[in-house]
């Protein structure tokens, strides 16, 4: 578990990689409380199956909730980011960090031949580089104390 490792490796060791959308045209408080069943904080914003924005909660509490747009009676296109920063499934982890560090984002969908096969966020990056670390370490232990196989 590298930082050269791809995204595609790392959405096959996630397992269940659901994906879980919203249209455009529904309201926000639909989108919040799919988010909120979910335990997540971001959406991918999908029509006719193609991905046309993203919906966080961030985007609520800036452009929703602080400019007094109530949840029921905002769509989603209203709010959402759009256009998306995403990465294919051979873009490495690397890639992956650098890209959200240079767009302050938290979410990155991941398409291949323009259809969505999965999204990593930077807790998945983060759980992926330090599970890597513990590796390592481990290996090292095991050469320190003379386990390590030769």
């Amino acid at each position: 578990m590298k930082i050269t490792d791809t995204v595609g490796l790392l959405l096959k060791s996630k397992g269940q990689n659901k994906i879980l959308s919203i249209e455009p045209d529904q309201s926000v408080y639909e989108a919040i409380e799919m988010m909120a069943e979910y335990d997540i904080g971001a959406l991918l914003v999908l029509s006719n199956h193609r991905l046309v924005g993203m919906l966080s909660e961030r985007d609520y509490a800036r452009k929703g909730i602080l400019l007094g747009h109530p949840s029921k009676e905002t769509l989603v296109h209203q709010i959402m980011t759009s256009p998306v920063v995403f990465v294919n499934p051979r873009n490495t982890v690397d890639d992956c960090l650098a890209m959200m560090t240079q767009n302050r984002v938290r979410h990155l969908p991941v398409l291949q031949d323009d259809k969505v096969v999965g999204l990593v966020s930077i807790g998945d990056l983060v759980k992926w580089v330090i599970s890597g670390h513990e590796h390592t370490i481990q290996a090292l232990q095991g050469y320190i104390s003379g386990g390590y196989p030769g």
